[in-house]
């Protein structure tokens, strides 16, 4: 979509910057440039030629677009998020001048942004986990790679973009820790264990060389049958294998979700937030606490059905809803 050539100056300074010092994936690239596009767009629409003019009644009134379109709320809080960081770049430029609309944690900020539905990651059981790691056959060589990656997600916590990135050298088995390199290509320690660590051995010795026989070598860790690296898509297909084969619903099983699992089961073995958020990468605390949520959910359900009190209350309370509706006898 045309913009004038004003923006379109000011957005490709600012997709050299994304660029050179966020280090975002492509996707993401795309992401910010697509939003801030459409929003250029909008205001050209509207007859705004200076960005310095953009105010809160500018953003409520692009907001009211977005809803005619029936945009989710989702979708609305992403495209004000980009618009956001357009503009707080633009500030540091002095290209606009600084506003609280701008930051991310303002309450003017907040005021506009669309108040999201908490949604909880959905994630596997310790048994389930344990089924869907059984399933892959460690004797076969497509199985004992799968095995090893399978092992490694879950032990590790990594997202789908970070292991078909990993390679060789960023694996420490003796310490059992991976280097990996998360969103923004920020560089993180992981650790793994002795499951993983076991199964990654086997793969790299005894399978992996099979699968680069004849073939130009590469460092890239987890290899297809032509030799060269996993893609995202092969590894979601692998997991949604794998969660078939365990009797789990594939349909609701992602690489997401060992990763999921992984944060869960940790923190229900009494792991502190902090910890968790490092070895998930996560740059805020309150990414991490939708997790806490998971917990405190099954712990309010495990104290209903084991406290004695809580029991009680509950069976008192099924009695009354039961009388509640219970059919009353009309008087002949």
């Amino acid at each position: 979509m045309p913009v004038s050539s004003t923006h379109a100056e000011a957005l490709a300074a600012y997709l050299r910057h994304l660029s050179a010092e966020r280090g975002l994936s492509p996707r993401t690239h795309e992401a910010y440039d697509f939003h801030v596009r459409v929003f250029l767009d909008f205001l050209e629409r509207e007859g705004i030629a200076d960005l310095a003019g953009v105010d809160r009644a500018v953003i409520r009134k692009y907001i009211a677009s977005l809803a005619e379109r029936q945009l989710d709320k989702a979708g609305v809080a992403l495209r004000l998020s980009s618009i956001r960081s357009f503009f707080r770049y633009l500030a540091q430029q002095e290209t606009v001048p600084r506003r609280g609309l701008w930051s991310k944690r303002s309450k003017e900020a907040k005021s506009l942004s669309p108040k999201l539905d908490v949604r909880l990651p959905s994630f596997l059981t310790t048994q389930e986990i344990s089924t869907m790691l059984a399933a892959p056959d460690v004797t076969d060589l497509y199985g004992a790679r799968d095995k090893a990656l399978l092992e490694l997600i879950y032990a590790a916590g990594l997202r789908v973009s970070e292991v078909v990135g990993l390679e060789v050298r960023h694996l420490d088995m003796g310490n059992k820790e991976v280097r990996v390199w998360g969103k923004g290509s920020k560089e993180r320690i992981v650790l793994m264990g002795r499951p993983a660590q076991e199964a990654l051995h086997r793969y790299l010795q005894d399978f992996r060389p099979q699968l680069l026989l004849d073939r130009p070598k590469t460092d890239a860790l987890f290899l297809n049958r032509y030799g060269r690296r996993l893609t995202q898509r092969s590894v979601q297909h692998i997991v949604k294998e794998y969660a078939l084969k365990a009797g789990l619903d594939a349909e609701r099983v992602h690489t997401h979700t060992l990763r999921h699992s992984f944060a869960t089961h940790l923190l229900d073995g009494g792991a502190d937030l902090r910890v968790v958020q490092e070895l998930l990468g996560h740059s805020s605390p309150s990414t991490t606490q939708i997790y806490t949520h998971i917990t405190l959910s099954r712990a309010k359900t495990v104290y209903t059905a084991a406290h004695p009190m809580a029991r009680k209350r509950a069976l008192e309370a099924e009695d009354h809803a039961s009388a509640m509706t219970m059919p009353v006898r009309q008087e002949e």
